[in-house]
């Protein structure tokens, strides 16, 4: 019998508890609830998945070189964040008791809090139909749109033209001007080309709901490469050439790795500054950081300093990202750090999770 995670439930832990009912809601239905019984591996030391894991029932210990560091239970003050999310992961985590486990992409949540912390709307307000959710999760997970500002995905999603089209219709054709870019909200089409020389056309690639296309011609102003064929009926979502280049890809963000960000720091060229909740800094932040929430940020701006470049962090770059254009915006020296603290060392942290879980 499957565990189900209620939305009163997800309530109960951070930073989950900050997001609106509607994005609460998306985040419940992508959810993994997971039931283990005593014994069972919840992680290994050493791990990479970057998924957060919430203790929903029973008890966990934390162990590290055959010895236990720590008992976390269900219901405790240590329950209500994700299970000493440090990655990679630096020790192993063990069911001591039956127990259900609760895993939520990292991507998904940063995407979640950066909407809910940078603007009013919710997935709910930008989807007039509540069978789109899917296609529409999938694209905002995708590399072109993965670092649009959230403002900027408002924009996007408010311009798109819905076109119903019919198995067999030519969307595209190889060595017309590009006009649009398009999204998969519902059908199959495929892609083919034809070869020079040839008169016959080469199938590439099918392409089902959530796909997109068309972008490369309107970002090289070339001709289209390819034709596009509907294979069945369908629903696509296009956006014109000018709002395509205005909201997708005018909005650069710099992005820098953490070897280079620690040594600008350590040269005195920039500081840290963490964009994430409270509880989330406190768990676990880079030393010296300064924190400043992504919610707050728009009101304490005084507290920044102009002649500073910051770099900024969250758990992945969703949240950065989204600081990053508000800051640039207002003129502000703004650097998105890489993969989040995915690859910071642990020796670089500070936090309760690095203090009391470090042997």
């Amino acid at each position: 019998m499957s565990t189900t995670i209620s939305l009163l439930d997800l309530n109960n832990y951070q930073p989950l508890d900050s997001l609106s009912p509607e994005n609460l809601k998306e985040i419940a239905s992508k959810l993994e609830a997971v039931e283990l019984e005593s014994g069972d591996t919840v992680f290994s030391e050493g791990d990479r998945d970057d998924r957060h894991i919430f203790l929903h029932s029973g008890n966990v210990n934390l162990v590290k070189a055959g010895g236990s560091l720590k008992t976390i239970e269900a219901g405790s003050a240590d329950a209500t964040t994700a299970i000493a999310h440090i990655i990679p992961r630096n020790f192993s985590c063990v069911a001591s008791s039956d127990a259900v486990i609760f895993k939520i992409d990292a991507e998904l949540l940063d995407t979640m809090l950066a909407w809910n912390q940078t603007s009013s709307f919710s997935v709910e307000e930008l989807s007039t139909d509540v069978d789109d959710d899917d296609w529409m999760m999938r694209i905002l997970q995708t590399d072109a749109f993965r670092r649009i500002p959230p403002a900027n995905i408002q924009a996007i999603f408010t311009s798109l033209e819905d076109i119903e089209v019919e198995a067999g219709d030519s969307i595209i054709r190889q060595g017309d001007p590009g006009d649009y870019f398009y999204i998969i909200k519902s059908g199959r089409c495929m892609v083919t080309r034809k070869m020079p020389g040839q008169d016959k056309e080469i199938k590439l690639a099918d392409l089902n709901q959530g796909s997109t296309f068309g972008e490369e011609a309107l970002i090289s102003d070339a001709v289209r490469n390819a034709s596009i064929v509907m294979l069945s009926n369908g629903v696509l979502s296009r956006l014109s050439k000018e709002n395509f280049l205005k909201l997708l890809n005018e909005p650069m963000i710099e992005m820098t790795d953490y070897t280079s960000a620690r040594q600008k720091v350590n040269n005195g060229e920039a500081q840290w500054l963490d964009i994430r909740l409270p509880a989330e800094y406190e768990s676990a932040y880079i030393r010296g950081a300064t924190h400043l929430p992504l919610i707050f940020l728009r009101m304490k701006l005084k507290e920044l300093d102009k002649l500073k470049n910051y770099i900024l962090y969250c758990d992945t770059e969703r949240r950065s990202s989204s600081a990053c254009y508000i800051l640039s915006e207002r003129g502000f020296k703004t650097t998105v750090l890489m993969n989040g603290l995915k690859d910071v060392p642990e020796e670089d942290m500070e936090g309760t999770n690095i203090q009391e879980y470090s042997t």
